[in-house]
Order: C-alpha cells, then structure tokens, then sequence
C-alpha cells in the first residue's frame, strides 16, 4: 500500500514496545540462569567441602589404623616400643609421629624417644581429636593429633597439617573452606583459629563426619552469581539477545506496517483523495440505466488509482472505513446533486456498508445529509450489506434498521449466496434487494446443476417478495437468461463498467434512450 514519508519518531508505546520486547527474554531469562547459577556455586560448595570431609577421614583413618597397631605397646618400656613407633611412621605417608603415655603422661616417642609430658584429655574433642597451632618442635604450624586408648593411657598420632592445607588451597581464592575440630578451625591461610569460622557471603555448606568428630564448610567470599553466569553461560545469554532482537524486530515491522498504513490512510481521508466510481445498474427490459453502485477508489497523489482490494480490508479491519464511507457519500452528493435532472425520479444510489457502520446511529445523520442535497424522491438510496464482517442483529442494529426503512432508505443484501450468514440476515433483517453474486451468474451457459443454484435463489426471492439485483453480467446469454427469469435489474460490464463521475454524467447526458448492448465480453479491468 503507497506510503507517506517517513514522520520524525515520538517516544510513545509504539515506540517503546519494540525495545521491550528484546529486553523481555533477558528480563525473564536472567533470573532463572542466575538461580541455575546459585544452585550451581551452591553444588560446588557442597562438593568442595564434601570432597576436603572425606580427606579428612581418609587420613583419620591411616591415623587410627596406626595407632590400633601401637595400642598393644602401651606400657612397654620406651626402648622395646621405640623401633615400632618409628616403623609406623615410616610405613604410613600421613603419619608424621606417633606417641605413648601412660597414666596420663608421655614417656615414648617416635621422634625423640623417651620424654615426659604431660597428657590432658581435655585438650581432645570427645576424648579423640585435637587440631593445634604447633608444638615445641614446630611452633606455629598446624598438627592435628589423634588420640586412642583409655583415660589415663593410650595412643597419639600425629598428621602434618601441610596435608590438610593441600586441599583447602586447592579450590582457588574464591571458595573459603575450613576444617573445624571442636573449638578451634585451620583455612587456607594455614593457622589454626579459635571459636566459630567466619560465615561465607554465599553458598554456605557444613559437612559434619558421622565416624571422627571433624567437620567441614564451605562457601564463596562474595555472591559470584553474575560473573557465573557471564563466564558459563554465553551461549543462553546470546540466545536470549538474538530471541529478544528478533521479537523486537519483528513487533518493529509490525507497528510500523500497522501504523503507518493507518496514518496513510487517514491522511489520504483528510486529503479527499477517496473518490467514488460509479457502476450503472439497469432495468431489466429496456436496460435503461436504473442506477448505480458507488464503488470507493484510491487516488493517490504518487501511485495513482489504487486497486480496491489493497485498501478496503484495511479499512474495515482498522475501522476506518466508516469515515471513508461518509467522506465518500458527501463526495458523490456533491458531485451528482447540481446535475440531479439528469437522474430520473427514483433513481438508486447504492453504497456498501459493514458491521462498523451498523453499530450506532450516526448512519442516519449520513444518509438524510446525502437525500437533502437532492429534489425530494429523485434518488432512491439503498445500502449493501456487505458480510466480510459478521453483522449481530442486536437491539441497536435493529432500531438502526428501521429507523432507515422509515426515512426510505432500503436495505440490500450484497454478493448473496457467498457468505455464511446469508440466509441468516435474510431471517434477522429486513431486506428489500438480494444482489447475486457473479459467481453464480457465471454459471448461465454452464451445467445443469449449477443453473439449478441459481434458479433457485431467483425463486426463493420471488417467494419473499425481495427485489433482485444480477451482479456480473457480461454476456449477452447471462442477460437474455436472467430477463427471462424476470430478474428486475442488472449490473455488469456487459451494460458499463465503473467510471469517474465526470464520465458518468457525461454519459448519461448523451444518452438519448436505452443504450445500445455490446455483444462482446469486454476486457479485464479493475473490479470491486
């Protein structure tokens, strides 16, 4: 459909909605990759301080296999105990000393031999474990000592910490983990802490052992979620931007289409560029001129005349035609009313009509505007119902309706065979004219079964009382046909094709009696 110049753009929804729309799958897609993305840290958490839990026991358990072995030894002399004391030691990787004590004090170790020290099993978390910040050898490392046998005798084993550390650091910065025994914890940092460890700031996990009393947590320094789903995620964020660009494109094209053709047209209503052509309908008989159908035409300033099909169904789609119509009604009074002695008394004047124009009453104030501008009875003004809209004989329509009859207006059914709704507008309604439609006039000449249609839409208008009008004729055959089966008018190119008001008025000036009838079928041209 032609188009005006592009107009400078405002910041309104038309404008807005586009961009909305590509910014819509990211608004509704980030909150669920960023929970995919906290559920992913949050598993990596789980997994990092369940994986640190385990090694932890796994040591625990060289420590406790060792000193099951040592614990027979207790109470030997330092010097039968020593040489196997030092074997465990050698034979276990984890295993960095191992000692006895006997009534609560040490007196053999794998390192030094005999030696005194004082044992408190308070010092060890349910009697078991202790995670210390170093001894007299190595002050300020990290040990962890584990401890088996009664109150006042048994077996210590040591672990270096350095083994524990090995798997704290193995995560990166970003994940703190710690492993805690009773009242003191050992991070990355490789110091031994009192108290409680600090909380991470996201994915917090606590993993407690069931078989030593050690435990584990994790968690992530600062919520990472976005840079989760920034370094994991590229591809779905893509998807998301290219599902947003199309959509945005696509609602883009379709305002513009949609508005732009709107605004067209409202442009061209404001221009006066809607012109009527005019199509006679004769009288069956001496095919004298009876009247005409006002069909609407586009003349645009660029395009020139603009083919009906591409205009009208917008028209009514976007409700526009109801202007269009009343534009084109003042335009045809205008243009036929200073030469209204041409017309003879009771000449129709026909105009389609669609559901928009039946649902209120300003179709009145339309038509008693167009019959003022003639001598009273010249013009007999009849409206076609056209069905590409369903028509609803509700109590406006209704009223509407009989309003029109009461000012003279009749109503006709146009292209009557071909919609749905036909036979039920014949029952909701009160029509004076069926106008059939071409299709079934094209069947004149053909089989028998098709004519058969047709006859029976002229005898169901006879038994109704309806007028009727044959759309279509362009034979000689279709005119002779329908004349014999007493269809009081005709319309078709066989008798005039639609024209300019200039034309028409000059024509039927010229016109000193019924026109003679060509007998060839004319050419192609534009149709309504």
């Amino acid at each position: 459909m032609p188009l005006t110049a592009r107009r400078p753009t405002h910041w309104s929804w038309r404008t807005l909605l586009p961009w909305a729309l590509v910014i819509l799958p990211l608004l509704i897609g980030t909150p669920a990759l960023r929970w995919q993305a906290e559920r992913e840290l949050e598993a990596q958490s789980h997994s990092a301080a369940l994986q640190v839990l385990q090694q932890a026991e796994r040591i625990l358990d060289h420590l406790s296999t060792a000193a099951r072995a040592l614990l027979p030894l207790v109470g030997q002399p330092c010097e039968r105990a020593s040489l196997a004391l030092r074997a465990e030691v050698t034979r276990n990787a984890f295993v960095r000393s191992t000692v006895l004590f006997d009534q609560e004090r040490v007196y053999c170790t794998s390192l030094l031999g005999g030696y005194d020290e004082a044992v408190d099993v308070d010092d060890y978390t349910e009697g078991t474990l202790w995670l210390m910040d170093g001894n007299s050898v190595t002050p300020g490392h990290p040990l962890m000592i584990y401890r088996m046998g009664e109150a006042r005798r048994g077996v210590l084993v040591t672990v270096d910490g350095e083994h524990l550390l090995t798997f704290l650091r193995l995560y990166g910065e970003d994940l703190a983990l710690q492993i805690r025994v009773g009242e003191h914890w050992l991070g990355a940092d490789g110091q031994v802490h009192a108290g409680t460890p600090p909380t991470p700031a996201h994915a917090l996990a606590k993993l407690a052992s069931t078989r030593y009393p050690i435990s584990t947590q994790a968690g992530f320094k600062e919520n990472l979620s976005l840079v989760f789903m920034l370094s994991h995620y590229p591809a779905l964020f893509a998807l998301l931007l290219g599902i947003g660009l199309l959509a945005g494109s696509a609602c883009r094209w379709q305002i513009r289409r949609a508005s732009s053709s709107r605004a067209e047209l409202e442009r061209a209503l404001q221009a006066d560029e809607f012109i009527p052509y005019l199509q006679p309908v004769v009288r069956s008989g001496d095919y004298h001129w009876a009247g005409v159908e006002v069909l609407m035409r586009w003349q645009h300033p660029r395009e020139g005349l603009v083919r009906p099909d591409l205009f009208i169904p917008y028209a009514e789609h976007s409700g526009q035609i109801v202007a269009m119509t009343r534009a084109l009604m003042e335009r045809t009074a205008r243009s036929l009313a200073p030469f209204a002695a041409l017309l003879d008394d009771g000449f129709h004047i026909a105009f389609n009509i669609t559901a928009d124009h039946c649902r209120n009453l300003a179709l009145l104030d339309d038509c008693a505007q167009f019959l003022a501008q003639f001598p009273p009875g010249r013009v007999a003004l009849t409206l076609e119902l056209t069905e590409r809209k369903l028509i609803e004989p509700d109590a406006a329509t209704l009223e509407l309706f009989a309003k029109l009859h009461d000012m003279g207006v009749m109503i006709a059914l146009d292209d009557f065979g071909t919609g749905q709704s036909s036979l039920n507008y014949l029952h909701q309604f009160n029509i004076d004219y069926l106008k059939i439609d071409r299709s079934f006039v094209a069947m004149i000449g053909g089989e028998a079964l098709s004519l058969h249609i047709l006859d029976s839409i002229i005898e169901l208008c006879e038994k109704l009382g309806l007028g009727i009008v044959a759309e279509g004729v362009e034979t000689p055959e279709q005119r002779d046909y329908l004349a014999r089966h007493e269809v009081e008018y005709q319309q078709g190119y066989l008798f005039a094709r639609p024209m300019p008001v200039a034309d028409f008025l000059t024509a039927l000036a010229a016109r000193p009696g019924p026109p003679a009838l060509s007998a060839r079928t004319p050419p192609e041209i534009i149709r309504d």
